[in-house]
């Protein structure tokens, strides 16, 4: 038989790592209807029944406070799955509870997957699973899925559920006590009279949530005509709870509801005294890397040392594949003469495809290792630390804390980096951000970065790749202050986040990262880019009779327009024009126009590009391609975003005019400084 379970869970509770031990590369990969929110689906066949798992965003409750907790309680709501598996931290099993508890009360049913039992029984915390599960009614799995322990017998367990077709969550009734119980009754007693509010949400679990304000339940009500009717009888019962409790309902449920939990996790849960006031590894480790002091400091000599050793470990290899290029290059041109081919028929291959993809696809090495040392640092759990550290830096700046968090994503895609800003609850943090986010140097900068750097500093290659990636971040705070105290004044909110403990990284997920940003950066060569080439090729090679690449080309032609623009800045020739003006498509294509106009792969342009740029304005020409207009698809993004039009012209004018800005104060003031 075919089922779909759910998969839900807090942040940082290993939800990732059991969904990739649970489906292993049986994975699809898409967006929640009418959301840009990425929604991840996989499969896994068990005793003969195939099981499709629908991975939820990580949340904390079903309160509906954000977007992924509405779209995890519209899809538990309205979806109904068969089941659904609550991933739980061992270590810090209370909080979990929570949205078990809440899943328990709408009718869903479950299964725990106590995750991270390793790390709960270093800590001297040792629980009892079989009394957790009769507390609950529901069967609890002890699992370590980073170290793939439990996940048969989950898998047995989840089968078995699912065949039993026995939902005891369905009779679950929290107590809630005899001030609250005779409220509920009463609207439990008024809906029970009528239609389901929601398809399969019980009368009593829909009493519950239209007290808590549920927006989901709010607008069934209101959408059943029942609404006035319940708020009436709401304010005729609720006032006088309020006024014996002292506080309001809201706040009363979820009273109750954490003493529920509370007592649940009292009696089946030991802590071994003798470890209680031991510091935890995290915790020492907590000390230096969140210090004051140190933090900074510490994250970006992190951060250096990974484009060091990013340049380090891939050059070997680029050189490897540059000379596979170069070569297939040539015995393509010498075929296709061989074979009596026209000229320009051979000049298409060797030097728009070969020339144009090839050089781009010879960077994939630095893609990859570049995104392994990222997985690294967020698998084992140092990323976040990264954020907290720089929350003081953000918030000095007039941006919310949480605005790192797109701003690191950033590093990898402008587009989901926009998408995140979501998470952002204040429109004027959320526009802010979203207007500085394109100064984050993404991974399609990467390959014009390492061109340039490793033709015109050496040694110095990962230095200056590095002093790149840090500029983005000084400009994008500045233009945050900027826009803080100007366009959008008011007052940032504090950032509270989560630091999860630290974790010896899994090789499994960190190259499974690596190989997904890799294989988009391929997939991107090999569509987008190689469209763009051939652009570029065809546009090098017109009007008929002109020598490939000329002045005299088409192309040659647009750039010469552009080309004067540029000369404050030290690129006033008209391949750099050219390349900056399709980069605009996408950034990887400033490299890729390159070598279609000077008919080389990467090896041709180290011997090309000397002759055109000094290390001085080389390194102008990264300043512009980092600061100015994003790619098509993230100006797209940004539109859809903001929903406005005016801005997005604002945002495409400014970054530019940024960008131009910075490359000409790098080049005439390095002239000043005598460094020409």
């Amino acid at each position: 038989m075919s089922w779909t379970i759910a998969l839900a869970g807090n942040p940082n509770t290993g939800k990732t790592s059991l969904f990739n031990a649970l489906t292993g590369s049986n994975q699809h990969v898409g967006n929640w209807p009418g959301v840009t929110v990425e929604r991840k689906e996989g499969r896994f066949r068990s005793s003969g029944d195939e099981v499709t798992v629908v991975d939820l965003p990580g949340i904390y409750s079903l309160g509906a406070a954000s977007l992924d907790e509405e779209i995890a309680a519209d899809y538990l709501l309205r979806n109904r799955p068969d089941l659904a598996v609550v991933v739980a931290d061992a270590s810090n099993l209370e909080r979990s509870l929570y949205l078990a508890v809440q899943m328990l009360e709408i009718g869903t049913p479950l299964v725990l997957a106590l995750n991270m039992m390793d790390m709960a029984a270093e800590r001297g915390i040792m629980i009892d699973v079989e009394r957790l599960s009769a507390l609950l009614g529901i069967p609890v799995v002890p699992t370590v899925a980073r170290k793939k322990e439990g996940i048969e017998e989950l898998k047995e367990r989840i089968t078995r559920s699912l065949r039993e077709n026995s939902a005891p969550s369905l009779s679950f009734a929290l107590p809630y006590g005899e001030r609250l119980n005779p409220l509920f009754e009463a609207l439990e007693t008024f809906l029970g009279e009528r239609q389901e509010l929601i398809p399969g949400l019980s009368a009593r679990s829909a009493a519950v949530k239209f007290v808590e304000g549920d927006v989901a339940v709010l607008a069934a009500a209101e959408s059943s005509g029942v609404r006035n009717s319940m708020d009436e009888l709401l304010a005729e019962k609720g006032r006088k709870v309020e006024e014996e409790l002292g506080y309001d309902l809201q706040t009363a449920v979820i009273e109750r509801r954490w003493g529920f939990v509370s007592g649940v996790t009292a009696e089946s849960v030991q802590r071994d005294l003798s470890l209680k006031a031991r510091l935890t590894l995290s915790d020492r480790i907590d000390r230096v890397v969140t210090s004051r002091s140190l933090g900074l400091p510490l994250f970006f000599l992190v951060t250096w040392a990974i484009f060091r050793m990013t340049y380090a470990l891939g050059d070997p290899l680029v050189e490897l594949l540059e000379g596979v290029f170069e070569s297939f290059g040539e015995w393509t041109g010498e075929f296709f003469a061989g074979a009596g081919f026209s000229e320009i028929v051979s000049s298409f291959v060797q030097d728009g495809l070969i020339g144009g993809v090839g050089s781009v696809v010879v960077f994939f090495p630095h893609i990859f290792i570049l995104f392994a040392f990222i997985a690294l640092l967020e698998d084992s759990g140092y990323m976040a630390r990264g954020a907290f550290v720089m929350d003081r830096v953000m918030h000095l700046m007039g941006l919310h804390g949480k605005s790192f968090i797109p701003m690191l994503m950033g590093f990898g895609c402008n587009v989901p980096s926009m998408m995140a800003t979501r998470i952002l609850e204040q429109p004027r943090d959320r526009m802010i951000t979203l207007l500085v986010l394109p100064f984050m140097s993404c991974s399609a900068r990467l390959p014009v970065f390492v061109l340039f750097s490793g033709i015109f500093f050496g040694s110095y290659a990962g230095t200056a790749v590095f002093s790149l990636y840090v500029l983005g971040i000084v400009v994008a705070v500045l233009a945050a202050k900027v826009l803080g105290s100007t366009l959008f004044k008011g007052e940032s909110s504090q950032l509270v986040m989560e630091l999860p403990p630290y974790h010896v990284p899994s090789l499994s997920m960190v190259l499974r990262h690596a190989w997904e940003r890799g294989f988009l950066f391929l997939q991107k060569a090999g569509t987008f880019i190689l469209l763009s080439v051939i652009a570029v090729w065809v546009l090098a090679s017109f009007p008929w009779g002109v020598e490939y690449g000329s002045s005299e080309s088409i192309v040659g032609r647009i750039g010469q327009i552009l080309a004067p623009v540029f000369a404050p800045a030290g690129f006033g020739f008209w391949q750099a024009a050219v390349a900056l003006f399709f980069g605009f498509l996408a950034k990887e294509v400033v490299v890729g126009t390159l070598g279609a106009l000077l008919g080389a792969g990467e090896a041709g342009l180290a011997a090309a590009l000397p002759g055109l740029f000094t290390p001085l304005s080389a390194y102008a020409f990264l300043v512009m391609t980092l600061l100015y207009v994003p790619c098509v698809a993230a100006v797209a993004a940004f539109r859809r975003e903001t929903g406005s039009w005016a801005w997005t012209f604002f945002m495409i004018a400014y970054t530019t005019l940024i960008g131009y800005g910075g490359a000409v104060l790098v080049y005439q003031g390095g002239r000043m400084l005598g460094l020409g």
